[in-house]
């Protein structure tokens, strides 16, 4: 463990994957990547997790931070909720949804009026076409030779509720369209997922560390080990304190060059428990200050959601367990005159959660897809075991309220269009609440609860819209919700959730930027040998799901350092 390093990656997530695959390609320079959690090979990968049904992966306590909570709304009489973060070999993209977008132009356009120059859409393009493999597009937009291999489900394989749910949509105005990731439109889009050819999750963890890759003398890959805290020289980081996540002895592993790439929850924790980020906040827990850098934690950013689902009959429901459960996808624009194009987005969930109460409800989950609202997180102990205190903030901008309200009122007409064709059952909001996160728990009480219920559901006929309304919605009803705009407010404050979408904690800017973190290439500002690579970065959110452009990112950050070197 004591050793050297030319480059000491922390974090094996999404990014540090790329980073240490692409960073190795030099057979002189010494790649060390650390990462807390469990390896993850294609041989080794359970089965939960190799299905490209995702539900019971980020579920499962081994392969995420099972301590890490955060406010999600801005009310009151909010609490603190479960957020599920990838931990292990891999991170978001072994337990994620893999759904593989990239989000508008205008958002990496976006980045450079920030202060970050290098990343338009122009010069961030061909690395999104060098790490994909497109197995239905081509042309300027796709990428074939890359190591993520992108499909798309087929119409024969698509569940009968979205095929109905998207001819409903194209009868209420919402164009069909192709190409997710070609020009950048409104319409109902057949959702792009990151899979093998043969179905199976395709995690940066296999991808891009093949056994090729891992077999080169001069990449270590230490997985099971957590960086503690940053080494440091006056203003100069010079390796990491290392020990393993169970508990034990702690080791000094020296290095040239050192990237965090452990996310925009844990990369902020360990600067500001190194002495980097906001002084005021550093010596209330007893750290001693090494470079004030009050953006350290702020910005924190989420695509806020809300969700609207309905009952399926037998015929409607996803027949194949095994099959992803994100379809199709309505991107769409709200009414507020200030919205950039596309803020708004659907996914259509065949199969709202991994049991059989989920297998009889389809969803259409609706975000912000540029939110407003900005959080932070905060150090709550110098503790390296310690999770900070992240608060989302999430409606806490006045614009974001309305417009999450516009989306769900347009899920609503939906699936209520659905259900006058008779192809669907009562029409209900949903959330991702505790209660529900509580009812997918293993155990044999669980198991007999779901199944009772099902039964229920499925046997319940005129009575099932009020078994529905007393038992699953808890007196919450639709068409109230539809007909009084402060009651559909006063449900979304108090159920509003995230996306897994964490990011901007150690934002790109200029020098000058009191907010900025770091500087166009990832490098902090105010300490030599010290990089940040992950979602952190983000000045401000794209308009996707994250995964697909934090490996842009790395691919991108990974050309700059060997440029560098």
């Amino acid at each position: 463990m004591d050793g050297t390093a030319d480059y000491l990656i922390i974090g094996g997530g999404s990014a540090g994957c790329v980073l240490a695959a692409r960073l190795s390609e030099n057979p002189s320079t010494r790649v060390v990547l650390i990462e807390a959690g469990n390896d993850l090979t294609r041989a080794s990968m359970a089965p939960h997790v190799r299905s490209r049904y995702p539900g019971r992966a980020y579920l499962d306590p081994g392969n995420i931070w099972p301590d890490l909570k955060a406010y999600f709304g801005s009310t009151p009489d909010r609490q603190l909720r479960r957020y599920e973060q990838g931990r292990l070999l891999g991170g978001g993209s072994s337990v994620n949804a893999m759904v593989a977008n990239r989000g508008a132009p205008a958002d990496y356009d976006e980045w450079v009026e920030a202060g970050a120059p290098g990343w338009s859409f122009e010069e961030v393009l061909p690395y999104f076409r060098k790490l994909e493999r497109d197995a239905d597009f081509s042309g300027p937009y796709h990428g074939k030779d890359g190591p993520l291999p992108i499909h798309r489900i087929s119409k024969e394989r698509m569940s009968s509720y979205v095929r109905a749910l998207s001819d409903v949509f194209a009868k209420q105005g919402h164009k069909p369209r192709q190409d997710q990731n070609g020009p950048w439109e409104d319409g109902v889009y057949v959702g792009a997922i990151a899979v093998t050819d043969e179905g199976q999750r395709a995690p940066t963890s296999v991808v891009y560390l093949t056994p090729d890759v891992r077999a080169r003398p001069n990449l270590t890959v230490l997985t099971g080990h957590i960086a503690e805290r940053l080494l440091l020289d006056g203003k100069r980081v010079i390796g990491a304190e290392i020990a393993p996540l169970s508990g034990g002895a702690t080791h000094r592993m020296l290095a040239g060059n050192v990237v965090v790439s452990s996310g925009a929850i844990h990369t902020p924790t360990l600067l500001m428990r190194s002495g980097i980020g906001p002084a005021a906040q550093l010596r209330q827990q007893g750290i001693a200050v090494v470079t004030d850098l009050q953006g350290v934690g702020q910005n924190l950013m989420e695509h806020a959601s809300t969700a609207v689902s309905t009952y399926l009959p037998a015929a409607m429901r996803l027949g194949d367990l095994d099959e992803h459960h994100d379809h199709a996808i309505l991107r769409f624009t709200s009414d507020l005159p200030e919205a950039p194009q596309g803020d708004m987005h659907a996914a259509m969930i065949a199969r709202s959660a991994w049991h059989s109460i989920g297998q009889r409800i389809g969803t259409l989950f609706i975000w912000l897809n540029k939110p407003f609202s900005r959080g932070q997180l905060t150090l709550t102990s110098p503790d390296p075991r310690a999770e900070p205190l992240v608060d989302f903030a999430m409606l806490s901008d006045p614009r974001d309220l309305p417009r999450l309200r516009y989306g769900f009122t347009v899920g609503a007409m939906g699936l209520l269009g659905l259900m006058q064709e008779g192809k669907a059952g009562p029409v209900f909001p949903t959330s991702y609440s505790a209660r529900v996160a509580a009812v997918a728990g293993p155990g044999l009480f669980n198991t007999l609860q779901r199944g009772a219920f099902s039964t229920m559901l499925d046997m319940a006929g005129p009575l099932r819209p009020w078994l529905v309304r007393n038992v699953v919605t808890l007196g919450l009803d639709l068409e109230k919700l539809l007909g009084d705009r402060d009651a559909l407010d006063d449900f979304i404050r108090a159920s509003v959730g995230g996306v897994w979408h964490a990011s901007g904690t150690c934002r790109m800017g200029r020098p000058d930027d009191p907010k900025a973190v770091t500087d166009a290439s990832g490098r902090v500002h105010g300490i030599e040998g010290l990089r940040i690579c992950d979602a952190s970065l983000m000045p401000s959110i794209p308009r996707a799901n994250t995964n697909v452009p934090v490996i842009m990112m790395a691919e991108r950050i990974a050309d700059l350092i060997k440029q560098g070197h």
